[in-house]
């Protein structure tokens, strides 16, 4: 199960949320400090790892 980011928007709290991929569209976590429901999802790079050398 993936686990994204998301920012509050009333308190500045950065978070991580676990979520199907299918839940995701529909997702709106509440912040864990402040309980705002005001949060987004905060982009995040990723790298993919291979078995192949470069």
């Amino acid at each position: 199960m993936p686990t994204y980011q998301y920012r509050c928007e009333k308190c500045g709290e950065l978070f991580e949320h676990a979520e199907h991929l299918a839940e995701h569209e529909a997702a709106h976590p509440r912040c864990p400090k402040c309980g705002s429901e005001t949060c987004q999802h905060v982009p995040t790079p990723f790298v993919a790892k291979t078995s192949r050398k470069s």
